[in-house]
């Protein structure tokens, strides 16, 4: 150390010497073409900037002259001085990136310019110089001065365009940072009103139309845009405030989207229009929008758009034939999902054993995952029924012999056998009248768990169709049923209404099952299932009635021992469902929870708020769901009080992260932070938040396996925490719900293997190769629809309802409440496109199938997919990819070609 710090010995301070001699030869002092020294430091910039050629050189002499006239105490000379000025501004062109060179040449003037300008006298004169100052004073001003829009408002002038497109751009900027101070300090603002209004048909006619929506949400008035638009410009603008919507908060999402919805209308784009009236949940609205058109076509394919989102409209018995009501009630679904079952050549059902593959598992262990026992053939029926679904035929379970005790239901036990029968609801899905034949024996059977699966399956069979004679009223909601001394089949019936009137709001469900939730003689289970499908039924309506009587079973004395039941979750839960998407509107239930002082309350409360922001990405619900997760929760030293407490805090941390995604689902850059969180709450969260995160990354991308989370899950499925690594297999399951995903399947494979001795991950290893091939490839549950625009309300309740029960696997669905993973029903949903004539009959066309690209506020006509291929109808939609009709031999009456979508030859087409 102590030879580091010598000095240098002679012969390096000579070398040293030597070499500065060399430098300082070339670097004699710099001096300008006049002969003087250049100061050092300046000689790059300001040297560079003397160096004008003689061009530039006489534009800046001329410049200068010009000033000093303006300088002067000769009025005469003002006028023609500023005009030459302002023509020099204006006809002066230069590269994009650089300043122009009059902006660059007046700079070191503008002092002594607006100095003149407070010495004038008003007047003409006086306005010119004002202009041209706001135009210099771009180049020039500090941020916070804001000169450009200062001396703009000082001389009012209708041709602020004629400066260009930069400058009105930077006038726009400035005219936002001053409204935000004058709000702030409650001044008037009406003139900064004026001048950005007269900057929107700009904006609008120079193909500039985001920054024309910009400044007119900055000043907090966008329902002024559809006055300035035209045929040309409302699609740009529409798509481009369409696509801000999942960037602002509430009020201003739903101000931004009735705009675009009204003009839409406004130029006759119904299905487009519907589809926002869809996002913004007002029944009201859509029955306007599906009753302007006598178009029967355009009608059929709004139904179709309705349907979809599980939106239960009446319609009048005035349709002709009926079409329009089969399409609003979807009877015709499961011959489409057929249809193109037919085309793929997938009718064959398959077994168990084809999506198994035990033949690849390492030969050590393939005979022991395979053990013929209740538990294992429960798994099958689970898998039998997702791959089967909708299909209508199996090897399991629907033979064809009359007699039930073939069936495979006798290999199962106890509630084995109840999920087992439902199992044949998924399989007959959608398809209620040959379902119901199939079903109907099993009603008579006299073990109650199987007549209880029964139920459970007419209501499965039933989600998402609805038929005139109501069936599943009928036969669920018959009080032997709801009345009898059957818990399963009670509880059987009432998750079967929930579960088949999803989204409805039909009052005949609320007057079957109000009465179940306040009666405190019932078990817990029961009251909160019938809870729990009241949710599903108005979920998103904000009924007070429902609420009302939640909240009392909360209050009730009755009820204090029972509310620390398990099933306590599912009544609160319920609730939330009430004020799914309905945002600020909960507020009114939050302060009502904090009146009771049970540990559930909180819990509740914290799901009510996930449930009515989902799908919103707003940072500052995601921030207090993240406060929440911060805390530490003590272990209850102090009794059951305590032990009830810090459980109810256990709950509070994991619903606050399945809020995480839920809230973030809606908006990609979101989901990429959150995703990037969830691995700091893996590192450093308590085992109850270690638990709820794989369950949320399924959340955030369901049927939509990326390849970076299910790398991450296939790590926790190997977790020392049990609890953590079962709930990581079945978000990996959940990941790829319906897409065979090759490389999803080899790593569950491999799980199996590796779980061969543990029953219950083992079981929940085969429940997510289930879900990986559900549908055998065509069904997918992601919520999100109509080009991922729009949130399903039902298919994220039913998903939510599972992954509640999946906090606590161990006591649910490893338990015996297995048959709490049909909820998944709510949310599957064929993932094709099918094109349809007006008569509703199949049409085969040539479609071009690609990757969506966002086109939001690019210039001309970009291509709206990339990396496409041409396939023929029907055909299979992954997540992210997007339809366009190869020809325009047909016009689309849909604005997305995704699910169902009717044709309509044009008339203007030549082959």
């Amino acid at each position: 150390m102590a030879q580091d710090a010598q000095p240098h010995t002679t012969a390096e301070k000579g070398k040293a010497k030597a070499d500065e001699g060399r430098k300082t030869k070339g670097d004699e002092p710099k001096k300008d073409k006049d002969g003087k020294l250049i100061a050092p430091g300046k000689e790059d910039g300001e040297a560079k900037e003397e160096e004008l050629n003689d061009e530039d050189q006489q534009l800046k002499n001329e410049l200068e002259m010009l000033v000093e006239r303006l300088l002067e105490h000769d009025a005469s000379l003002y006028q023609p001085a500023l005009e030459a000025i302002k023509d020099f501004i204006r006809t002066s062109t230069s590269s994009m990136t650089a300043v122009p060179k009059p902006l660059k040449f007046l700079r070191p003037h503008y002092e002594a310019l607006t100095k003149q300008y407070e010495a004038w006298p008003a007047g003409e004169g006086k306005n010119m110089l004002a202009d041209v100052l706001s135009v210099v004073g771009m180049t020039y001003s500090d941020e916070d001065r804001l000169e450009t829009l200062k001396y703009r408002l000082l001389a009012p002038s209708d041709e602020v365009g004629s400066w260009g497109h930069e400058y009105v751009r930077h006038l726009a900027l400035e005219i936002g940072q001053e409204y935000q101070k004058r709000l702030a300090d409650d001044k008037p603002f009406q003139d900064l009103v004026d001048l950005a209004l007269s900057l929107v048909p700009f904006f609008l006619s120079h193909n500039a139309e985001a920054d024309a929506v910009d400044i007119l949400s900055e000043l907090e008035m966008i329902e002024e845009i559809p006055k300035y638009l035209d045929e040309n410009t409302y699609p740009r603008v529409c798509l481009y405030m369409v696509s801000m919507v999942n960037l602002l908060t509430f009020p201003e999402d739903q101000q931004f989207l009735r705009t675009a919805h009204d003009i839409y209308k406004q130029y006759d784009k119904l299905p487009q229009a519907i589809v926002l009236a869809i996002r913004l949940n007002d029944i009201d609205l859509i029955h306007v929008d599906f009753d302007s058109t006598e178009d029967t076509s355009l009608k059929k394919q709004m139904a179709f758009q309705i349907a979809r989102q599980q939106i239960w409209l009446d319609y009048p018995e005035t349709d002709e034939d009926g079409d329009v009501a089969d399409c609003l009630n979807n009877i015709k679904l499961p011959d489409h999902f057929k249809a193109l079952a037919k085309e793929l050549t997938i009718l064959e059902p398959k077994s168990t054993e084809d999506i198994y593959k035990s033949h690849l598992e390492s030969s050590r262990v393939s005979g022991l995952t395979n053990v013929d026992s209740a538990r294992h053939n429960l798994a099958s029926a689970f898998v039998n029924a997702f791959v089967n679904a909708g299909f209508g035929s199996d090897k399991l379970m629907l033979g064809d012999g009359s007699d039930t005790r073939g069936s495979w239901v006798w290999k199962t036990k106890d509630e084995g056998m109840m999920s087992t029968t439902a199992s044949m609801g998924m399989l007959m899905q959608w398809d209620v009248e040959m379902g119901l034949d199939k079903i109907d024996k099993f009603t008579y059977a006299k073990e109650e768990q199987i007549k209880a699966g029964s139920m459970l399956a007419i209501g499965i069979m039933n989600a998402g169709v609805r038929l005139e004679s109501d069936p599943a009223l009928a036969l669920l909601g018959d009080a032997d049923n709801l009345q009898g001394k059957s818990v399963p089949i009670k509880v059987a019936s009432i998750m079967g209404l929930g579960l088949s009137y999803a989204g409805s709001n039909k009052e005949e469900v609320l007057e079957l099952l109000l009465p179940i939730v306040g009666d405190t003689s019932l078990e817990m289970q029961v009251s909160a299932m019938a809870a729990l499908s009241l949710g599903l039924v108005f979920v998103g309506s904000s009924n007070g009635q429902i609420s009302g009587s939640i909240m009392q079973t909360f209050f009730d004395e009755e009820r204090t021992s029972q509310l620390k039941s398990k099933w306590t979750r599912f009544m609160a839960l319920g609730l939330a469902l009430l004020y799914f998407g309905k945002q600020e509107d909960v507020d009114v239930v939050l302060e009502t929870l904090k009146a009771i002082e049970h540990p559930m309350a909180k819990a509740t409360a914290v799901l009510a708020e996930v449930c009515a922001w989902a799908g919103t990405g707003t940072v500052l619900k995601l921030q207090e769901l993240l406060h929440i997760c911060n805390a530490h929760v003590t272990d209850g030293g102090g009794g059951d009080a305590d032990a009830d407490a810090g459980q109810g805090e256990e709950l509070v941390q994991g619903y606050a992260v399945l809020g995480l995604a839920l809230v973030a689902m809606g908006e990609e850059v979101g989901q990429d932070m959150i995703l990037h969180t969830f691995g700091h709450l893996m590192h450093y969260g308590e085992a109850n938040i270690r638990k709820a995160v794989p369950l949320a990354m399924g959340l955030i991308s369901p049927s939509n396996p990326q390849m970076k989370v299910y790398d991450t899950l296939s790590r926790y499925s190997h977790d020392t925490d049990n609890a953590v690594a079962v709930n990581a297999i079945f978000a990996m399951g959940l990941l790829g719900a319906g897409t065979n995903n090759a490389r999803l399947a080899q790593l569950l494979r491999q799980l199996a293997s590796y779980y061969h001795r543990d029953q219950p991950s083992l079981f929940m290893v085969r429940i997510a190769q289930g879900l990986l091939h559900m549908g055998k490839g065509t069904l997918s549950v992601s919520p999100f629809h109509t080009d991922r625009q729009v949130l399903s309300r039902v298919a994220a309740a039913g998903l939510l309802t599972v992954l509640v029960a999946m906090i606590d696997a161990k006591h649910f669905i490893l338990a015996e409440s297995h048959y709490l993973l049909y909820f998944f029903v709510t949310a599957m949903h064929p993932r094709f496109l099918v094109t349809l004539d007006e008569h509703l009959h199949p049409v085969t066309v040539n479609v071009r199938v690609g990757q969506a690209v966002d086109i939001v506020a690019q210039a001309g006509r970009p291509k709206t997919i990339t990396g496409w291929q041409t396939q023929s109808t029907p055909v299979l939609l992954a997540y992210g990819d997007r339809a366009e009709l190869e020809d325009e031999q047909y016009l689309s009456l849909s604005s997305n070609l995704e699910g169902l979508v009717i044709l309509r030859k044009n008339p203007a087409w030549v082959a």
